[in-house]
C-alpha cells in the first residue's frame, strides 16, 4: 500500500482532541511493518501532534455473492456502463411507477 493512500485514509479520521478532520499534508508516515503503519499526525485546528500505530490490511480480493447463474454473470460482465440518459430514463419511470410489477409485467406480455 501506498503512503498517499495511508494518509489519504488518515483523513477520514478525526482530531480526539477537538474533532477536525486531519489534512494529508500533515500525516508524515514514518514507516510500516507488513499491515502495521506509524504515522505522525498534526492538527492544524487544535495544534495538537500525535503518534499514531495502525493496523491497515492491504488490498484483498473478496468473493462476489450472487444469484447470477455463470451464464448470467457472463452476458452482464461483457455489457457496457450504463450511460447518462439510461439512467435519466429510469429515474422518470421509476418517478412515475406505481410499485405494481404483476400489472406491468401482464402489460408487457400483451
Amino acid at each position: 500500500m501506498e503512503d498517499g493512500i495511508i494518509k489519504k485514509l488518515m483523513t477520514s479520521i478525526k482530531c480526539d482532541t477537538c474533532g477536525q478532520s486531519y489534512e494529508a499534508d500533515n500525516v508524515d508516515v514514518l514507516g510500516h511493518y507488513e499491515d502495521l503503519w506509524f504515522l505522525s499526525v498534526f492538527c492544524v485546528s487544535c495544534r495538537t501532534q500525535y503518534l499514531v500505530a495502525a493496523a491497515i490490511a492491504g488490498e484483498t480480493v473478496t468473493e462476489v455473492v450472487t444469484d447470477l447463474t455463470k451464464a448470467e454473470l457472463d452476458r452482464f460482465r461483457g455489457a457496457g456502463r450504463l450511460t447518462a440518459d439510461e439512467l435519466l430514463d429510469m429515474h422518470r419511470f421509476l418517478k412515475d411507477f406505481d410499485g405494481d410489477f404483476a400489472r406491468l409485467f401482464s402489460r408487457e406480455q400483451a
